[in-house]
């Protein structure tokens, strides 16, 4: 399988998710910088533009399943910009795996509040529900995780100071967190579980929301 994402806080808990994991024989990261891990599994291309892959075409061929974990803020950016770096990113690696095998399965982290009518009044999320439906028209199985609260375990980090701020916070109020809100939370650990389940032995829904994940991860283990 391939993972886009891998340096960033949920990319780094689904790559060791799937190290882990037996059934995920090879791991082909592909990201700007690289992720500083070694494991016979896992290989990594470091690649510069996220809008033409056709220098690495030959190393995506025979790929089965994406992990697509690659995304960013929409703090202070326009809705043209942040269209780009979405929806755009999100397609040119999108198309050029369906080209090699329109019946891999695709799964993208998306978040919870995307507006799939596209006509919402949050620019953020009229972006992330027109990805989300362009993925879904397409032809291979495409599955949206729409995580909410995601906690950080095994060593996954934010790269974003605000937000490492934030978990090194919550952190001793985990547990807490997990007995009041319970399937409202979820980690990067059961994410990544959760997606391997599905590039496995797929969902009923291609839409899958907390709940979702931690029932695919505990039926995991």
């Amino acid at each position: 399988m391939v993972l886009f994402g891998a340096t960033g806080m949920v990319g780094t808990g689904v790559l060791l998710a799937c190290l882990d994991d037996r059934r995920v024989e090879s791991v082909l990261s592909v990201s700007r910088t690289p992720t500083g891990l070694t494991h016979a599994k896992f290989r990594e291309i470091i690649h510069s533009d996220f809008f033409d892959y056709t220098s690495i075409r030959d190393d995506l061929v025979g790929v089965d399943a994406c992990f697509f974990c690659l995304g960013v803020s929409a703090f202070r950016k326009d809705e043209r910009t942040y269209h780009r770096l979405t929806y755009d990113l999100t397609m040119a690696a999108a198309e050029s795996l369906c080209d090699l095998d329109p019946e891999m399965t695709f799964c993208y982290v998306s978040g919870v509040g995307t507006d799939a009518s596209e006509h919402g009044r949050v620019m953020w999320a009229r972006v992330k529900g027109k990805t989300e439906n362009q993925l879904l028209r397409m032809p291979f199985k495409a599955y949206m995780f729409r995580p909410g609260y995601v906690h950080p375990v095994k060593g996954a980090r934010s790269k974003t100071r605000l937000y490492r701020a934030f978990y090194q916070i919550t952190g001793p109020l985990y547990p807490l967190l997990k007995r009041v809100a319970g399937q409202h939370i979820t980690t990067t650990d059961a994410l990544g579980r959760a997606m391997i389940e599905v590039a496995v032995n797929g969902y009923p829904r291609q839409v899958l929301y907390n709940e979702d994940i931690n029932t695919l991860a505990h039926e995991q283990t």
